[in-house]
């Protein structure tokens, strides 16, 4: 009988000290947000689609979840990672007071653009600003389209470890307005916005360089910001692109202690 009851407490605290161990080796838990209009969905494996971008996470031990529910402080109560990428629905004054208070608590973010105005009521209190038009280049551009080009001009961060350039295929300029949010990589100074909305460079553009990634702090948390989203769907993730996605896997990620 004491045989017994040694084995069974031995037993019992094999099991608890292997639940301890996995709790605490248990990696960050990625939320995906999908409430908001996403065309481009980490389940589906199209060429549009961040099938690869989610992968990319697992590599570093998240856990991968998606939400169609609007964000809230309920909802990012056991995230650690939220990644809003390419929403056609705007993100409702409510649910950007639920990202900041998830940000100064120590959450990580990522924003990846399709489109400039869904991020309306959240850019402004990271301190960032976003171009009327997408940017074009003179300069490093992909084919015969100016509004697909490489960005070579880098700035040392964990997102640019080992990176020499990037791709974009059509993206918005980044403006950062408050002091603690940096430019990670930024176009040449010949690249433009076409401001007046003519087709062609004139007097009346803006040309200069342009932020196309920003990233910063706030509270606890880091944040990341893209002015496209075509960044990191499986068709275009690849060669820098693959990189920099697994940088900012690897940068939200890799800073989840162990208990």
């Amino acid at each position: 009988m004491k045989k017994l009851a040694h084995t069974l407490k031995t037993t019992f605290f094999v099991t608890f000290f292997l639940m301890i161990c996995q709790a605490a080796s248990a990696g960050p838990f990625v939320l995906f947000d999908q409430a908001h209009g996403q065309h481009f969905l980490v389940e589906k494996n199209g060429a549009l689609d961040l099938s690869g971008l989610a992968t990319l996470f697992t590599e570093q031990g998240a856990t991968i979840k998606t939400s169609s529910a609007a964000i809230s402080d309920t909802l990012l109560n056991e995230v650690d990672v939220l990644i809003i990428s390419g929403p056609f629905a705007p993100i409702t004054q409510n649910e950007a007071i639920s990202i900041m208070k998830f940000l100064y608590r120590g959450g990580k973010l990522a924003l990846m653009m399709h489109i400039s105005q869904p991020f309306g009521t959240l850019l402004p209190q990271l301190g960032i600003a976003v171009s009327s038009a997408a940017v074009s280049e003179q300069e490093n551009i992909i084919g015969t389209n100016a509004k697909d080009f490489q960005v070579k001009d880098l700035k040392s961060h964990p997102l640019t470890t080992g990176l020499t350039s990037f791709n974009v295929y059509g993206g918005w300029a980044l403006l950062n307005t408050k002091s603690g949010v940096d430019i990670v990589g930024q176009t040449t100074h010949k690249a433009w916005v076409d401001l007046n909305q003519n087709g062609e460079l004139n007097e009346k553009d803006a040309m200069q360089s342009f932020a196309m990634v920003l990233a910063g702090q706030m509270g606890k948390g880091s944040f990341a910001v893209f002015g496209d989203d075509a960044i990191f769907q499986n068709q275009f993730l690849k060669d820098g692109n693959l990189l920099l996605g697994r940088n900012l896997a690897l940068w939200f990620c890799g800073e989840k202690q162990s208990i």
